[in-house]
């Protein structure tokens, strides 16, 4: 134990977990996405806007020359200056800026899933591009230990023929298989460049030192146990459900439209006249009540539309049960596979680990031929590659499945950064704050920290 505390610790390896926060921090779709749900949060402020009063500030400068033709009068001319406030309220509209409100609302809550599904997609980018990052590892592992033991086996079988007991066949069959290990080696190796590349593209920077594996996740009892969490937590699922609420409130709007609606005017204005010294001052008020009654169609083929909409938008929410139900069963499926190959492939390196051996040691006594060998290596090889793949086909099934449940999510995973907060930038302007308000002040800094001022 002193011996081991003594000893210098090896430098910290990249993981998976190093990956996927490298992708939450760094994607630029999910900067994207983010600053499009800021989007929707700005439409129930402009819903929120319509039921509150406008006020309008207007100056106005103007000159007015008469000319008297006949010369009975003389010409004058008048320049005035006039300023004024106008406002407008809402009174009355049968309700349908309140459901815009609400369709505005429910927009948001979907674009919230939205961000989920495509926080779900950039991580399980990372998860492939970390395990296709060990996948090539190893297989450029395996091909430069394929090369030197076909190295050995070409010195042994020129030395076995220096002495008589293979001929040149044996010899030229060994340098052949050499040319193609070495070739092989060549391509594995530009494939792992390929693969690097990916992880830069996935992940935001190169990948150092791996360390190796990553940890599965808990893996769910059954099928049914994979449905039930998908049908609860799936972003895409819960997103259309939110999609048919806003396409309802937008139909009950477009209803409303077809009604009354009052609406209170007021104003106040100054008239200073500068040719003769002039000077007035105008209050008034109205109140203004109107019903459409023909617009040539258009009202009636609104509303029309907006039911049309939500009969869409419930035909995507059934494709969309469907398709994430089909996601779970095929991602369950494909990593019961996996598991099974896994297991499969150990044990078809088991076994071909004792033939290789066996044989290779019957070639020493001259009861196996140099091509025996050769294709027991071979045999060899495939078999442990086989097993590197079902490793990695493996892991990516894991997270695959996860990410059919709509559990891939930073959150959910525990990860060690700043999860991004939908709601903080939504509780800033749901309720339309003015530019002068100290809220309107608490957003600008949201926004500098955000990079976008």
């Amino acid at each position: 134990m002193a011996l081991a505390f003594a000893l210098p610790k090896p430098a910290s390896a990249d993981n998976l977990s190093d990956a996927l926060i490298g992708a939450y921090k760094n994607s630029g779709l999910l900067e994207q996405n983010r600053a499009l749900l800021r989007v929707q949060d700005e439409n129930v402020a402009a819903a929120v806007a319509g039921l509150r009063p406008i006020v309008n500030w207007t100056i106005r400068a103007s000159t007015q020359n008469t000319h008297n033709v006949n010369g009975q009068s003389p010409s004058s001319s008048v320049d005035q200056l006039t300023t004024g406030l106008a406002l407008e309220l809402l009174l009355y509209d049968g309700g349908a800026t309140k459901l815009k409100q609400l369709a505005a609302q429910q927009t948001v809550l979907a674009t919230r899933q939205s961000l989920l599904n495509v926080e779900q997609q950039v991580l399980f980018g990372a998860v492939q591009a970390y395990v296709n990052v060990l996948l090539q590892q190893e297989t450029v592992r395996l091909q430069g230990n394929n090369l030197r033991l076909l190295q050995e086996e070409l010195k042994a079988s020129q030395d076995r023929f220096e002495v008589g007991e293979v001929t040149r066949t044996d010899v030229a069959l060994a340098q052949s298989r050499l040319a193609s290990a070495r070739a092989t080696l060549i391509q594995s190796r530009g494939d792992l460049l390929s693969a690097q590349a990916s992880y830069v593209e996935a992940v935001g920077h190169p990948i150092g030192a791996t360390a190796g594996q990553p940890p599965l996740p808990k893996r769910v009892a059954s099928l049914q146990a994979a449905e039930s969490i998908a049908v609860r937590n799936h972003p895409n699922l819960l997103g259309q459900q939110h999609a048919v609420k806003a396409a309802d409130f937008a139909t009950d709007a477009a209803r409303k439209g077809l009604g009354p609606s009052i609406k209170l005017g007021a104003e106040i204005s100054a008239t200073n006249s500068f040719s003769n010294s002039f000077e007035s001052d105008s209050t008034g008020g109205s109140i203004t009540y109107s019903q459409p009654l023909y617009a040539g169609g258009a009202l009636a083929s609104s509303v029309r539309s907006a039911m049309a909409s939500a009969d869409a938008t419930r035909g995507v929410l059934i494709s969309t049960q469907r398709a994430v139900a089909q996601d779970v069963a095929e991602a369950y499926v494909t990593l019961e596979a996996a598991t099974a190959s896994l297991v499969s492939s150990n044990e078809s390196v088991r076994a071909a680990q004792v033939a290789f051996d066996g044989i290779r040691e019957e070639a020493t006594l001259g009861a196996r031929t140099t091509l025996d060998v050769l294709q027991a290596e071979q045999d060899l090889l495939n078999a442990l590659t086989a097993r590197v793949q079902a490793r990695a086909s493996q892991a990516t099934a894991a997270y695959s499945l996860l990410q059919a449940q709509g559990l891939l999510t930073a959150e959910h995973l525990g990860l060690a950064v700043e999860i991004y907060d939908p709601t903080l930038y939504y509780n800033l302007v749901k309720d339309a704050p003015a530019q002068l308000s100290r809220q309107s002040r608490d957003l600008d800094r949201v926004l500098r920290a955000l990079g976008k001022n």
